[in-house]
């Protein structure tokens, strides 16, 4: 077992979904190997997301909404977000379908052990798995270390933790999901609660921050206590269960590509949208890229647009964000209300058109995200010249 065509480093959703659209494309030829560290147990986490029609884990999803409401610190709003479905997949249930389907592809092999360290070859790579030596033409990692960012003029972590809760009297509406509830202490920071009804007594309820630190558990649980009580007016419930987690928001560049035969998947490939830290739909964008790819040529390496708008834009997001020119509160939800949520929407899931993003641009405090604007395309040319001139150094 030591010859492969494609090692994938980490059993995590980037690691099964590029498995996943691999086998489902026809590649039964390609020999997979996926290393992981442990089984995956139980619910580690949620993801959510929004699309238009079924997608390619529509067995997995356990819970959707064709309703949002937005909860700004004075307003609210009830968003219908037709033709989009936001969905909502527990990891458990990811796992257990790509688990099954994975079962079924002989060319498919599974090696749970600690990932060491991989070695370039002229023709692929050497990985080393508890001190077991493999060689694969290619490899796909998916473990993320927030040193692998490079560059980059804003960064904030999002961070949270969730609680699903059963009540003892019907206190929420299963055919409408919260997004975001800016009704509590904003601290100088961005702080809101999304709440998703799982049923009448029955909700997943998550703390979530845009900040710079993270905070201590206790600090997490007083913010979903005081949220449930206060403002849901719920003083009796059961916590059945606890997720919590923390995602890179920052405009840094993720090497895609960091050696010959590398790529970096995921968060580790900058999956994360950097102005809100979705990333599930990302990661599928990804696989499928590279599916085609190897579909077309025989070759993963795909090459990124040279210029993504909607980048920039993350970049102008998240340094008004960061540097607390406007609060996030204040922020998005002066979006929702100036905008059909369908255009926010289909902004924020990279869908829009030109003129739906210069609609959307134009709806925000214009004198602030131009100057923004500028301040990054600077900083950007900045690190482009920056590089370009150690690489002509390193030329000699």
């Amino acid at each position: 077992m030591t010859g492969f065509d494609d090692i994938i480093l980490g059993g995590g959703a980037s690691g099964l979904s590029l498995a996943y659209h691999l086998t489902r494309a026809g590649l039964s030829k390609r020999r997979i190997l996926i290393v992981e560290r442990a089984p995956k147990a139980g619910n580690e986490r949620t993801w959510c997301f929004w699309e238009n029609g079924d997608g390619p884990f529509e067995a997995a999803v356990h819970s959707r909404w064709q309703h949002l409401w937005m909860h700004g610190p004075d307003s609210s709003q009830k968003l219908d977000i037709a033709p989009y479905t936001y969905k909502m997949i527990r990891s458990g249930d990811f796992y257990a379908l790509v688990d099954d389907w994975l079962e079924r592809c002989p060319n498919v092999t599974r090696l749970y052990g600690n990932f060491e360290r991989l070695e370039e070859l002229p023709q692929g790579v050497r990985v080393w798995v508890d001190g077991q030596v493999l060689e694969g033409k290619w490899v796909y990692n998916s473990l993320y270390k927030p040193q692998m960012a490079q560059g980059g003029s804003s960064h904030l972590l999002q961070h949270f933790r969730g609680w699903v809760v059963e009540t003892e009297q019907d206190h929420f509406d299963p055919h409408s999901a919260t997004f975001m509830d800016f009704r509590t202490e904003q601290k100088g920071e961005t702080r809101f609660v999304y709440v998703l009804p799982l049923s009448k007594r029955r909700a997943l309820v998550e703390f979530t921050l845009f900040s710079s630190h993270l905070l201590e558990d206790l600090e997490y649980d007083a913010g979903l206590q005081d949220y449930l009580t206060r403002v849901l007016g719920i003083e009796s419930y059961r916590v059945l269960e606890i997720e919590q987690g923390v995602i890179p928001m920052t405009d840094a560049e993720f090497p895609l590509h960091p050696s010959p035969h590398v790529l970096n998947i995921g968060t580790a490939g900058g999956c994360a949208k950097p102005s809100t830290g979705y990333t599930f739909r990302r990661i599928q964008r990804q696989a499928q890229q590279i599916t085609s790819q190897i579909l077309k040529t025989g070759d993963p390496i795909y090459l990124p647009s040279s210029f993504d708008h909607y980048r920039w834009m993350d970049s102008v997001m998240l340094r008004v964000l960061a540097t607390g020119r406007q609060g996030g509160a204040e922020f998005f939800s002066t979006l929702f209300q100036r905008n059909p949520p369908l255009r926010v929407l289909e902004f924020l899931n990279e869908e829009s058109t030109p003129a739906q993003d210069l609609a959307l641009m134009l709806s925000v405090n214009i004198p602030l995200f131009v100057a923004t604007g500028l301040e990054v395309t600077s900083s950007s040319l900045q690190h482009t010249l920056k590089h370009s001139l150690k690489r002509s150094l390193a030329r000699g």
